[in-house]
């Protein structure tokens, strides 16, 4: 019995002992706890207000900034500099640039210095130490924007300022036969490659302007040199008159539709349209109010008279053995020219059109003189028959 009384007394002392020390080492922990927060609170109260050691927003330290003096520091290394940045356009002999002040840029500096001010902000008094006392580097980057919209309408500008259409070779009567006029190639901006290589050029770095070379492309023309050469044969002839029956409003309308055709070269292959070539009448080109006829009646109209013209013109074309693809003759009986070999055309309405099925190119020359209305093609000598 002794023994388990000396047992269990033995191992109260023990638990006792324990407990002392517990709660010994627990008062030293808090002793510690106590004096290192007393002793540094100071120290990591001061960076309360202060960007914590080595924190960068695109490689630029912010260490120790206050909230206000780092959006200060960012807006002036970037959001300042990045105005005066441009990208040079290169385009044939010309020079254009791209400012950057045009596409409005902007970057997320609130968003990325609210970041970097917050670094550490959050944890304990002992990792906020090591933060302090053992910091690693952490780098926030910027986010840039920008308004694209200038950028497709500098293009468009270059495009419109440099884009070439062609020219085709022309023929010319001269004295003692054809001078043929020589085509000019035009340019094209290659508007889709320069817009895409701008954009790629665009971003959010501060310093050198880049340089970018616009191509272009070659627009050839459809009618060569070459190709004309190969006129040197009158083909068919006619002629009709309007002298002795037209007004004065007539036979202005008929000079000034046949001066329209006058000069036109046909390529092999190709369709001519009578309204397609001498286009709409109207007053603003010079057309005068004249009778025409309008179903079973003659009548008044802006105009009046063209229809000798494509009539005259459709005669030369049939004595050339060309087909004439489109063709609607008169309601009425004209005098000038035998019955059914008439032509009529109506703006909108009728049109008259032939083919050009030779090899060879065919040039019509028409012109009024006395009263006459004459119209002659020209091609290849090979041609006739």
């Amino acid at each position: 019995m002794d023994r388990r009384r000396q047992s269990r007394k033995a191992k109260k002392v023990l638990k006792k002992r324990m407990v002392v020390l517990a709660v010994g080492a627990l008062a030293v922990f808090v002793g510690i706890s106590c004096g290192f927060m007393v002793y540094h609170y100071n120290d990591i109260e001061h960076w309360n207000n202060l960007i914590y050691p080595k924190v960068f927003v695109n490689d630029t330290d912010l260490s120790g900034k206050t909230k206000l003096e780092a959006k200060n520091i960012i807006k002036r290394e970037y959001s300042d500099k990045i105005q005066q940045k441009k990208i040079d356009i290169i385009a044939e002999d010309r020079k254009y640039e791209l400012s950057y002040s045009s596409l409005k840029p902007s970057y997320n500096i609130d968003e990325v210095v609210n970041q970097a001010y917050s670094y550490g902000k959050d944890e304990n008094i002992f990792k906020k130490y090591r933060l302090l006392k053992r910091p690693k580097a952490v780098d926030y980057e910027l986010k840039f924007s920008y308004n694209a919209e200038p950028v497709k309408n500098l293009v468009d500008k270059i495009g419109s300022e440099i884009n070439s259409e062609p020219v085709n070779a022309s023929l010319r009567m001269g004295s003692i036969g054809f001078e043929v006029i020589p085509q000019q190639d035009g340019v094209k901006l290659k508007k889709e490659d320069l817009e895409k290589e701008l954009v790629s050029k665009i971003d959010g770095t501060v310093g050198q302007n880049p340089v970018v070379k616009a191509k272009f492309e070659t627009v050839p023309a459809s009618i060569k040199e070459a190709q004309l050469k190969t006129v040197d044969t009158l083909i068919s002839s006619f002629s009709t008159n309007y002298g002795s029956i037209s007004s004065a409003e007539r036979a202005n309308n008929i000079a000034l539709a046949t001066k329209s055709i006058n000069g036109y070269v046909l390529m092999p292959g190709k369709t001519f349209s009578f309204n397609g070539v001498v286009g709409q009448r109207t007053a603003a080109k010079g057309y005068q109010a004249a009778p025409v006829i309008i179903g079973d009646k003659v009548e008044s109209g802006l105009g009046g008279g063209i229809c000798q013209v494509s009539t005259t013109l459709y005669n030369v074309v049939y004595k050339a053995g060309l087909t004439s693809t489109e063709r609607t003759h008169h309601s009425l009986a004209v005098h000038y020219v035998p019955e059914g070999m008439d032509a009529t055309v109506d703006y909108g309405n009728i049109d008259y059109k032939f083919r050009n099925d030779f090899k060879y190119p065919v040039y019509i020359e028409g012109y009024t003189s006395g009263g006459n209305v004459a119209f002659n093609l020209y091609s290849n000598s090979a041609v006739v028959k």
